[in-house]
């Protein structure tokens, strides 16, 4: 027989050991979810990111074009930087090139220059930027206003009415080889107030603007000095009246560029340079040239 006493023990030890915290987890239950509810987390959706461009790899592309309120019309081609199309939002910089007497408006294009244009820009190491290439096939010719005026009054305004472009003076560039480089000097120091930059390659300075050259310099605030290069081939046929331009220039104490290199008068020297000085434009508008 058990002893009282020992059971009220044994009761009263198993009635604490249950009311007390154990430190023993509970038995492991295993519970296979139902098979519409997924068993791992989804995964996240990507973030979005806008779609590169494919013309950041493409080149940029020559435009005809025709300013029909003169008589005869102007033409003209333009060189539409890569993405012209696609970044609707965007202006840029122009670059207006004169051509040669005897030659037209393709001249500049033949020689490289939306070529070199391309290769800045796709590169890297310049910002985009338009170029026009006006037509001077009439110099010889009764064709109405004169050719500078056609620049300043219709070309001019037509591009700016007509394309995304930046309209201010330190983002507007005259350039031009031989005869167009006698423009460039006639109408850059003229209308200073129109361009930033200057570039005379070869140029054939007009005999009739010879007088006026200093006074045209002088007349220019100090402060809206356009940024100049001139260039010529030791035997360039102009390279007396060149030569003597910089001189002015040296003397009034403007600053400016000058290079000579080895060559004449002909497509084969501007070709050989045509990159240099598209890259030296580019270098107006870009700290990176």
């Amino acid at each position: 027989m058990t002893h009282p006493r020992i059971i009220f023990i044994f009761s009263l030890l198993l009635g604490l050991s249950a009311c007390s915290p154990s430190n023993q987890s509970a038995p492991t239950q295993t519970i296979t979810p139902p098979t519409s509810i997924p068993t791992a987390a989804p995964t996240p959706s990507p973030i979005p990111t806008s779609t590169p461009l494919t013309c950041l790899s493409q080149l940029g592309r020559v435009d005809s074009g025709s300013i029909d309120t003169t008589k005869p019309p102007q033409l003209f081609l333009i060189y539409l930087p890569p993405c012209y199309d696609a970044k609707t939002d965007q202006h840029y910089p122009v670059l207006y090139l004169l051509h040669g007497q005897t030659y037209i408006d393709d001249q500049w294009v033949r020689l490289g220059a939306a070529t070199a244009a391309d290769n800045l820009i796709l590169s890297g190491r310049s910002n985009p930027f338009i170029i026009v290439f006006p037509d001077d096939r009439y110099w010889n010719l009764d064709a109405g206003p004169g050719f500078g005026d056609r620049v300043i009054n219709d070309v001019i305004p037509y591009i700016d009415g007509h394309y995304r472009t930046l309209t201010d003076r330190n983002h507007r560039a005259l350039g031009g080889l031989s005869r167009g480089g006698g423009w460039a000097v006639e109408l850059g120091l003229q209308h200073y107030d129109l361009f930033g930059m200057l570039g005379l390659h070869s140029p054939a300075i007009f005999s009739d603007d010879a007088q006026y050259l200093e006074e045209w310099l002088h007349a220019i605030p100090l402060d809206q000095l356009p940024r100049i290069w001139i260039d010529a081939g030791d035997q360039d046929k102009e390279l007396g009246s060149i030569t003597q331009f910089e001189s002015l220039l040296s003397d009034n104490e403007i600053p400016h560029e000058w290079h000579m290199y080895n060559g004449d008068h002909s497509e084969l020297y501007w070709h050989a340079h045509v990159a240099e000085y598209i890259q030296w434009y580019a270098g107006g508008w870009t700290k990176n040239p």
